[in-house]
């Protein structure tokens, strides 16, 4: 893709080949350069899922592609868990915008040297995850390639708006409270390849808490922040000792450093209202609140000492 001189996302940026680019300034191209009609389409490209107005209903609809090397190794993972994973990524973008699943396709390009039974695995997999929320497989797409030799899975979800209106990064505020749920960091170590999505605790958090943005963690705490803080036009505070650090990040040389930029915990990320603290206790699931929306720009993080240093995006680029 060429750099546009009509467009300032490429600005400072190299032309030339796509890997020059981060995914967030592509993003940031492609948002722009939309002509989608507000009314019929209201969340485009930006979100976690892109939301259609129907005659008398609406959807959204989510895409992501997996790719052996990438997201998953076939020389490890057996090919019922990478359709699950396949799967459970689609629908953890509809529990990042508070939005319940109901149907999905997926595409698959395989490697030449499988057979029909690995497909049949592959299959299950993705049958198991969509099960968890009686999200119907509908259909999808088979190919094989020569060229490389290797798998890549493609899942589309289309969900349905739930208790509330769908979640969007936006709307943060300040003095809002910074939220995630679980434990972040160390997904590698297999939680990445075998996760529940976090629908149901989507949906309670939209009833119950009043949540002014939301989306799911998949390129790290630092990284994805810096996105609802980029789509709200603030910034924010965490406290380093308030961040849940889970104990396969706890194991690593730098435990802080995993839980804020590892990526693919598939947690949630939201901020509420600071009312509404004491709402956190009645969940039924850990909830950890560890920040605050500022108003000033950027994104600090305060240690147990009280010092204060900037929070730079250091999780996973697709394009880097």
């Amino acid at each position: 893709m060429s750099r546009s001189r009509d467009n300032p996302v490429f600005d400072n940026q190299a032309a030339g080949n796509i890997m020059d680019y981060t995914e967030d300034s592509i993003t940031a191209y492609f948002a722009q350069a939309k002509n989608l009609n507000s009314d019929r389409f209201p969340i485009g490209i930006g979100d976690d899922m892109a939301q259609m107005q129907l005659e008398n209903s609406n959807a959204l609809i989510s895409t992501d592609m997996l790719l052996d090397g990438s997201h998953f190794d076939t020389d490890i993972h057996s090919p019922e868990n990478i359709g699950y994973k396949a799967a459970a990524v689609s629908l953890s973008d509809a529990a990042a915008m508070a939005t319940v699943p109901f149907a999905m396709v997926a595409s698959v390009g395989i490697p030449d040297w499988w057979g029909a039974e690995k497909l049949k695995e592959l299959h299950s997999g993705l049958l198991r995850a969509c099960s968890l929320f009686q999200c119907s497989l509908i259909g999808g797409d088979i190919t094989s390639w020569r060229a490389e030799g290797k798998l890549a899975v493609c899942s589309t979800v289309i969900s349905r708006p739930g208790v509330t209106k769908p979640l969007e990064r936006g709307g943060a505020k300040q003095e809002d409270l910074i939220c995630v749920t679980g434990e972040l960091g160390g997904s590698l170590e297999g939680k990445h390849i075998n996760f529940t999505p976090k629908v149901n605790e989507a949906l309670w958090i939209a009833e119950k808490l009043s949540p002014t943005s939301m989306m799911d963690i998949t390129d790290g705490l630092s990284t994805d922040l810096h996105r609802i803080l980029k789509a709200s036009g603030a910034g924010a505070i965490l406290e380093s000792e308030l961040i849940p650090v889970s104990k396969a990040a706890k194991d690593k040389k730098e435990p802080l450093r995993a839980a804020l930029n590892d990526g693919e915990d598939f947690e949630l990320l939201f901020t509420i209202p600071e009312k509404n603290k004491n709402l956190i206790k009645n969940a039924d699931f850990k909830i950890s609140v560890i920040g605050k929306i500022a108003s000033s720009n950027g994104l600090f993080i305060k240690n147990a000492s009280g010092q204060t240093t900037e929070l730079k995006p250091e999780g996973f680029d697709h394009l880097g």
